[in-house]
């Protein structure tokens, strides 16, 4: 019996150990991609070693971070839905015998502590550590500065936890509603961090509209369109001679509207001497089969989320309360098996990626549009933080989709989904 007990703990403990090793793996691969798209976006700064360039680099590496949560919490709904087709088909299997429920749980756990992590902590971090210069009076250098960045810390959490305090008594003046508030972990931050998911699931109400319509657009910039009845020589011709007729006007004089205009001109010339280059498939095949499969995801999108939102007013059991655990590898809640589940995970990544575009597509959001090369560290910080918040909502938006799965599994089994989802049922 206890030589039984010890193999027991044996093999929990291996278990244990095998899943911290993928979750650190898919972590690091996510970290490092994460900063290779960050340092392509941000401004080079001098290779001089000073102060700034110390503060700079701690709030790259905690955007990296951030980013990386990000990506972990968008790519984890489709790697649930994998791993439950894949059990599914092959049960017995033992090369994928590790790909089980305690490794999904344990993963979306990990996505929603670390997403609280970063976006109650380590963000407010860099963006004041990145703004700070240290107490008047007291001396310089990055401990005054960490020092200032705490107490701005401290002063916001007290300022965030007197307005929810003061709007508990407002709302439901009950002793249990306010006893509830001393509980932190358990009660105040989840809430907190649902609030902020479903004000990213109305944020994705107001981006995905916009991204669908604004993805042709930016397809069609991507892409070189085909060219019917159009003589490209006769266009290139042109602007050389406008590009000429600009060169001699400047003649050496530093003229800012001038110039604006003759950058606007080499753009068109280059963009002309693309077309002229591209192949005859790029230009007339490629371009409209990416705009038909545009077409079909946006259609097959409208009507998915249609059929899903009236399947949610009609039948009680589709929502929170009426859903069970049935375990990851138990059953497929998809109706037809693993096509439909690869076609949903296809219309997710592509309703994501939408929402993204329509995001920076929005006035309000402009300002955070990331360039090549010229992003500051605040812009950066903005951009995680909001990918962060999208990436929030997801599940809610594949509830909407119909992806049942992973939100018995994953999502509705943490606090934060629960009480997303009971938001969002009102």
């Amino acid at each position: 019996m206890e030589e039984d007990d010890v193999t027991i703990r044996e093999q929990n403990f291996h278990s244990q150990v095998r899943e911290y090793i993928i979750c650190f793996l898919l972590f690091a691969v996510l970290y490092i991609v994460s900063y290779c798209i960050i340092t392509r976006y941000k401004r080079k700064s001098d290779d001089h070693e000073d102060e700034d360039a110390v503060v700079n680099r701690i709030s790259l590496y905690l955007c990296t971070f951030t980013l990386a949560v990000s990506g972990g919490a968008v790519f984890l709904l489709p790697f649930s839905i994998i791993s439950n087709e894949i059990l599914l088909s092959f049960p017995k299997n033992y090369y994928i015998q590790w790909l089980n429920g305690s490794l999904i749980h344990g993963l979306w756990n990990l996505v929603s502590l670390f997403s609280n992590l970063c976006l109650f902590v380590l963000m407010p971090f860099a963006y004041f550590f990145l703004e700070s210069e240290g107490f008047a009076g007291s001396k310089k250098g990055i401990k005054a500065r960490i020092l200032e960045t705490f107490v701005m810390l401290f002063l916001l959490a007290l300022l965030i936890l007197g307005i929810v305090w003061v709007a508990s008594a407002l709302i439901d003046n009950d002793a249990a509603s306010m006893e509830s508030l001393y509980d932190l972990w358990e009660f105040y931050l989840p809430y907190l961090y649902s609030c902020i998911s479903l004000m990213g699931g109305l944020l994705l109400l107001m981006c995905t509209p916009v991204g669908l319509s604004r993805m042709f657009t930016v397809m069609g910039q991507l892409l070189v369109k085909p060219t019917i009845l159009e003589d490209l020589d006769e266009q290139i011709y042109c602007i050389h001679l406008q590009e000429e007729a600009l060169q001699r006007r400047l003649n050496g004089m530093s003229v800012g509207d001038l110039n604006k205009e003759l950058d606007n001109i080499r753009n068109q010339r280059n963009k002309l001497e693309r077309r002229k280059k591209a192949s005859g498939w790029e230009k007339n095949l490629l371009y409209p089969i990416v705009m038909l499969i545009l077409l079909t995801g946006t259609t097959i999108s409208v009507l998915m989320v249609a059929l899903n939102i009236l399947y949610l007013l009609v039948d009680e059991t589709a929502m929170p309360k009426g859903s069970t655990d049935r375990g990851i590898g138990n059953t497929s809640l998809s109706t037809f098996g693993v096509a439909q589940a690869a076609l949903e995970i296809i219309l997710m990544f592509y309703l994501m990626v939408s929402s993204v575009v329509g995001f920076y597509s929005l006035r309000v959001f402009e300002g955070l549009t990331p360039r090549k090369d010229d992003t500051t560290m605040t812009t950066i910080i903005g951009c995680c933080v909001s990918i962060l918040v999208l990436s929030s909502a997801l599940p809610v938006m594949s509830r909407t989709l119909g992806e049942y799965v992973v939100l018995c599994n994953g999502c509705l089994g943490t606090p934060n989904g629960k009480a997303a989802f009971m938001l969002l049922r009102g």
